[in-house]
Formats: C-alpha cells, sequence, structure tokens
C-alpha cells in the first residue's frame, strides 16, 4: 500500500485518485499478450478504452439495431447510441465503489461489438447456419473481433487488450454457459481467462448497466413509435409507481415530457438500487482484493430480490407488447430472409465477397468457410447487408 493509502483504498496513479482494495487496478494488470511499452500518459486500461473507441468495429455500431432498424428515424436507439448509454451508467456505478472507471467503461464500450445486423434476429438465424460449424454467440464473437478480426496496428491482430478488459467481455454476465463456444476455449490456451470464475467488479456493473439500460431505454423508444402506451406501462408494478409519481407532481405534462421523466425516474431507482444491494454483498462478502471478488462463487454486482422480481415483470411485459409486437415480428422475418440468404450464397461461392475477404481465403487464412463467412455477416451493418442483398438478389425486403 502507498504512504498516501489509506485504510481500504489505495492510489491508482495517474492522477486517478484512490480505489477500493477490490477494484482491478492497472498497475496489477496480468497484461497483453504481445508486450508493449507502457504509457506515459495514460494507463492500461485508459489505452484498451481508447483502442475500442478508435475501432473500426465501434463505428459500425452506429448502424445496427437495436430495436427499431436503424432507416426507422433518427431519434431511436442503436447499437451504439446504447453502447454509449451503457458506459454512462457502468462509468457512475464504477465511480460509487471507487473502482476502475476506464475499465468498467472498456467493458461497456466492447460489450455489443459481436452483434450482427438487425439486433437478435440476426444472431437466431446466423447461429442455426452455423449450428454444425461450432454455432455463433455474440460474445464469443465480440472476442474474435478484438483477438483477431480488427487488423490495424502493424505488431499484432486484433487489439491487443489487456486481460482484465477481455475477461470482462466474456465473462460480464458470469462465466460461460456449456456447451462454452470454441472460439473462447481456444483463446484461453492462448491467456486463460479463467472462465469459471466471476469477472471483476468492474465488468459486472457494467453487464447490470446494460440491463438497466435497455429496460429504460426501450420504454422510450416504444412510447416513441407507438407500441406503447402510458395505459399499458400500468399493468407493470415498477412503472405504474413511477407513473403515479409523475402524475402526482406534474399532472397537465406533455407526453413526450412524461414519457422521460418516466424513465429518467426508472433508471434512478434502478441505478441506486444496484448500489445498495452491492455494497450489501460486499459487506457481507468483504472481499480484500479482485481476487476475492473472482473466487466469491456468486456476482456482487446486482439488483436486490425485490427489484429483481420487479425487472424481470418488466422485461416480460416488454417482450409480449414490444419485442414481439406484430410489426416488428414482420420485419424480423424479413431480416432472417436477408441474412440467411446472404450466408448461403457467400457460402456456395466464398469469392463474392470480394476484397481482403476473398484474399484471405486464397491465402488459407481461414478456420472454415463457414466461420469466414460468419464473421463476414456478423460485421456488417443493417445498410450494408440491405445493400449486398440487392447486389446478389433480385428481390429485397424493405423493411419498413
Amino acid at each position: 500500500m502507498t504512504p498516501e493509502a489509506i485504510e481500504g483504498f489505495e492510489d491508482i496513479g495517474f492522477g486517478g485518485g484512490q480505489r477500493a482494495i477490490f477494484a482491478s487496478f492497472p498497475t496489477r494488470s496480468r497484461g497483453r499478450v504481445v508486450d508493449e511499452p507502457a504509457s506515459r500518459t495514460r494507463t492500461d486500461f485508459q489505452r484498451d478504452r481508447d483502442r475500442i473507441v478508435h475501432s473500426t468495429a465501434f463505428r459500425r455500431l452506429k448502424h445496427k439495431t437495436q430495436v427499431f432498424f436503424s432507416h426507422e428515424g433518427d431519434h431511436y436507439r442503436t447499437r451504439l447510441t446504447h453502447t454509449i448509454e451503457v458506459a454512462q451508467i457502468a462509468r457512475a456505478l464504477a465511480r460509487a465503489f471507487r473502482l476502475d472507471e476506464d475499465l468498467a467503461e472498456a467493458v461497456a464500450l466492447v460489450h455489443d461489438f459481436g452483434h450482427t445486423p438487425f439486433g437478435h434476429t440476426g444472431e437466431d438465424v446466423l447461429d442455426a447456419c452455423m449450428a454444425e460449424h461450432g454455432g455463433f454467440d455474440h460474445n464469443a464473437q465480440a472476442l474474435r473481433v478484438v483477438t483477431q478480426l480488427e487488423r490495424r496496428y502493424a505488431d499484432f491482430d486484433g487489439l491487443n487488450l489487456t486481460w482484465e478488459t477481455l475477461e470482462g467481455l466474456v465473462k460480464h454476465n458470469g462465466p460461460p454457459a456449456e456447451p462454452v463456444p470454441d472460439t473462447v476455449l481456444r483463446y484461453c490456451e492462448v491467456q486463460d481467462l479463467e472462465i469459471a470464475c466471476r469477472a471483476g467488479l468492474e465488468a459486472q456493473l457494467a453487464a447490470i448497466s446494460d440491463d438497466i439500460a435497455y429496460n429504460t431505454h426501450d420504454i422510450d423508444d416504444g412510447l416513441r413509435a407507438g407500441l406503447l402506451s402510458f395505459e399499458m406501462l400500468r399493468d407493470v408494478r415498477l412503472t405504474r409507481d413511477i407513473l403515479d409519481e409523475v402524475d402526482g407532481r406534474y399532472p397537465e405534462l406533455d407526453d413526450a415530457r412524461r414519457g422521460h421523466e418516466t424513465t429518467r425516474r426508472l433508471m434512478t431507482r434502478m441505478v441506486e438500487d444496484v448500489i445498495r444491494q452491492t455494497q450489501k454483498n460486499i459487506d457481507r462478502v468483504r472481499p480484500e482484493s479482485v481476487i476475492d471478488i473472482y473466487a466469491a462463487g456468486e456476482t456482487l454486482g446486482s439488483f436486490s430480490p425485490d427489484m429483481a422480481a420487479l425487472e424481470r415483470e418488466l422485461k416480460a411485459f416488454m417482450f409480449a407488447n414490444m419485442y414481439r409486437h406484430p410489426s416488428v415480428m414482420r420485419l424480423r422475418a424479413d431480416a432472417e430472409q436477408v441474412v440467411r440468404d446472404l450466408f448461403q450464397v457467400f457460402r456456395a461461392d466464398p469469392k463474392r465477397m470480394g476484397g481482403v475477404w476473398s484474399e484471405e481465403l486464397r491465402r488459407h487464412r481461414v478456420e472454415s468457410i463457414e466461420r469466414h463467412v460468419a464473421d463476414y455477416l456478423a460485421g456488417m451493418t443493417d445498410t450494408f447487408a440491405l445493400s449486398e442483398h440487392r447486389r446478389l438478389f433480385d428481390r429485397t425486403p424493405e423493411l419498413r
């Protein structure tokens, strides 16, 4: 412990202030697969975050679906705006516990890198297409992106992120479910991510920030799209209580402000609940280092039991009334066709991918044709997938 440290906290350096003893410390990072000289101005976790933000995969999130396809309106969330919102919440939660905010932000910013075009629809189709070739999982695909598919640096493929950022990416929702994707298992032969253990608390809080962000902001988008109404939200205990609070204080509020007041209060209520419950968990487990967080055998960054029940009810409501709304399902069927058609045509004739993707096949630098095609498709934006389909087929769904 440094001379400046106080009980329970330790200085992180680079002007970062003091951190909780159970935080992840960049000065104690388990390092990168390819050694690099330390930066004189940034911690290792700051460098990870910056590399993620400057990556091609990050920019592509701008035109990838969250719920509504990107052409349906400028005000709906995309994967990019959702990711930025998750990062804001993750950073706030990390600050509340004196954790490494840069690491929490890095995990939040990278967590959706593996998503296909057209949201979970594209992932489901690609997983079905890859059923006999190792399947498709967006978390495993994100690992492929940051360790193999981003090719910007002279000394290595990928972004050469630290162990802590990679283990947070792979395990932010807990240890990977069986069967563990081959991508994760193969990477662990190079750098063991200890997938049987929990991730650090920064990653755990990034994961629950994802839940908070899409629960609140999907309501905002649903109201804007007309798929949800305030009366429908009164069928859910959590949003009914908040609407009563808003309407009691602002009885003449217009719908736009009424919706914003509802979602901002919902976010605040969830964030404050996570802070209270996570502190209770920490007080009970009493971790003395990040190693104790890994070995706790449970997720410490969590909702309270009461909030978890309310959140499950809200999710069930959203699935029934928004994510499975007939208009969304109709577009989902059209999006499935686009992804399935593209997979089949590129698998049958990989040269039609063109550019570097065809060149890598010629040089035999790929695991298999199917995985190569899946990498290509997963990296597409909604707009590029539709453009490629129009190039290759006589008829392309409008997705409107």
